[in-house]
C-alpha cells in the first residue's frame, strides 16, 4: 500500500513546487543585484528605480526671464565642465542667443564655419524649434522653466524699470496695473516684451496675441510636443528632483546657490485688485501656467511620488546646507554693496538690489573651484566658458566693474588656453 501524498502526480506536483519557488527567488536576488544606488558625497543612500538609468548630456534649456533661470544656466554650466561637455554660446560680443530675436543658428559661435552640433545650450534665446535642431543633436532633452506670472511681473516691473517704456513712465507696479494701456504703447512693442506676457514671447509666440480658447490649446500642444519637460521656478527645489531623474544625474549635478535673486527691500507688495488685473493682463502667460503647473505635479506622482519627492528635496537641502557651511563666509547671499570680490558682483539692473556672494579664505584650491562655479554670475561663467571653448576668439567686453585679467587675478582662476 503506497503512502498517502506519495503518487507519481504528487511528486511531480512538489517538483514543479520548487522550482516555481526556486525562480522566484532568483529573480527577487537579481532585481536587488540590479537596482541602481547614487550616493551623494555626504555618504546617505537614495535608492533609485531598477529600470537602467543613462545620464543625458545632450540638453536644451529654453532659458525663460526672472524665472530662476540663471540659477538652472549655472547648473547646466558646471555639468558641461564637469563632463567636459561643449555648450552653444553667443557668438562674438553678444551675451544673449539673438534675443529678442527670433534664435537663429547662425547666432551660435562657431556653428556657421563647421555645422557642428553642441552639448548643451541654455543661454537667453527666443525659441524657434526647426533653427535649434541645426544645432542640437536628434537626441536632446528639451525642458524649460514657469513661474507664476503675478510674481513674475512685479519682478519684472522692479529689474526692467530703466529700460521698458511701460514700466519707466509709470509711478510704481501697482500704478502701472491699473491701466496698463494707457503705458504699453504699441510702437514701442519691441522694448516692452517684458511687460506682459514674457514667457509666451519667450516661448516664440506673439505676447500681444488674442486670448482665444482655441489658439491657446494649439500652442499648449506645440509647447508639449518640443519639450521634454516644464519645471516650476515656485517649487525649484522639487524641480531640480524631477530634472535628476529625468535626466538620470546625480544629485551633486543639480546642488545650487539661489543665483541673480534680489533684496526683499526692493519687492513692492502688490494690491489684492493688482493681483486680478496680472491675470487678466497676462491672460496668455496665467493659462500656460497653470496648464504646465498641473502637468509638472502629474509628472512627478506618475514617476517619483510624493512620498519619495519629499525624502529627495530633504537631501537635496541638506547637501545645499553642507556646501553654503563650506563654501560661504556669511552663509546666505548678500547684498551688492557688501560683495567683497567685485569679480563675483551680479550684473545690477532697474532698482532691484541682486544678491551675491562671499567666499571662505580658508578654502584649498579645489574646494575653491568648486565654490567659485557655484556662485559665478551668469555673465562671467559665460565670458569664461567662451574663452575656454575659444581661446583664439577676442574676449567678451561685458561692460562690468573689472576687466578680464583683473577677473582673472581676483577669481584666481587659470587663463584658459
Amino acid at each position: 500500500m503506497k503512502r498517502p501524498g506519495c503518487t507519481s502526480r504528487h511528486i511531480k506536483c512538489v517538483i514543479i513546487c520548487s522550482l516555481c519557488l526556486g525562480l522566484v527567488f532568483l529573480s527577487g536576488f537579481f532585481r536587488r543585484k540590479n537596482t541602481d544606488y547614487v550616493i551623494s558625497r555626504s555618504h546617505e543612500e537614495l535608492v533609485m528605480p531598477s529600470v537602467p538609468c543613462h545620464a543625458k548630456r545632450n540638453v536644451m534649456f529654453l532659458k525663460t526671464h526672472k524665472t530662476a533661470s540663471s540659477t538652472v544656466l549655472n547648473v547646466l554650466f558646471r555639468v558641461a565642465e564637469r563632463y567636459n561637455l561643449t555648450v552653444a554660446l553667443p557668438a562674438d560680443q553678444r551675451v544673449h542667443l539673438g534675443y529678442p530675436k527670433t534664435f537663429l543658428a547662425a547666432f551660435v559661435e562657431g556653428f556657421q564655419a563647421t555645422g557642428q552640433n553642441y552639448n548643451i545650450m541654455c543661454n537667453h534665446l527666443r525659441f524657434n524649434p526647426s533653427e535649434v535642431q541645426k544645432v542640437m543633436p536628434v537626441d536632446t532633452f528639451y525642458f524649460s522653466i514657469l513661474r507664476n506670472p503675478i510674481p513674475l511681473l512685479e519682478s519684472s516691473y522692479v529689474y526692467y524699470k530703466d529700460n521698458v517704456p511701460a514700466f519707466r513712465i509709470s509711478k510704481d507696479v501697482n500704478e502701472y496695473l491699473v491701466s496698463p494701456v494707457k503705458y504699453y504703447h504699441p510702437a514701442d512693442q519691441k522694448q516692452n516684451i517684458y511687460a506682459r506676457n514674457i514667457m509666451w514671447f519667450d516661448f516664440g509666440y506673439d505676447n500681444n496675441a488674442e486670448d482665444n480658447k482655441m489658439y491657446i490649446q494649439t500652442v499648449l500642444k506645440e509647447i508639449e510636443q518640443n519639450f521634454h519637460l516644464i519645471l516650476i521656478a515656485d517649487y525649484f527645489d522639487e524641480s531640480m528632483i524631477l530634472l535628476k531623474h529625468a535626466l538620470c544625474w546625480d544629485l551633486d549635478d543639480v546642488v545650487y546657490f539661489k543665483l541673480n535673486s534680489r533684496s526683499q527691500d526692493t519687492v513692492q507688495t502688490l494690491t489684492p485688485e493688482s493681483v486680478e488685473r496680472i491675470k487678466a493682463w497676462c491672460s496668455l502667460d496665467w493659462k500656460l501656467y497653470l496648464h504646465f503647473n498641473q502637468s509638472f505635479w502629474r509628472r512627478i506622482e506618475e514617476t517619483i511620488g510624493l512620498q519619495e519627492l519629499e525624502k529627495e528635496v530633504n537631501h537635496l537641502r541638506r547637501r545645499q546646507r553642507e556646501l553654503m557651511e563650506t563654501c560661504l563666509s556669511d552663509q546666505e547671499a548678500v547684498g551688492k554693496d557688501h560683495i567683497e570680490n567685485k569679480a563675483l558682483l551680479p550684473f545690477q539692473s532697474g532698482t532691484a538690489n541682486i544678491l551675491g556672494y562671499n567666499l571662505r579664505q580658508d578654502l584649498d584650491n579645489r574646494t575653491l573651484r568648486t565654490c567659485q562655479k557655484m556662485v559665478m554670475p551668469e555673465l562671467q561663467y559665460t565670458s569664461y566658458l567662451y574663452t575656454a571653448q575659444y581661446p583664439h576668439k577676442k574676449r567678451k567686453q561685458l561692460g562690468l566693474p573689472w576687466e578680464w585679467t583683473s577677473f582673472q587675478e581676483k577669481m584666481q582662476l587659470p587663463t584658459p588656453n
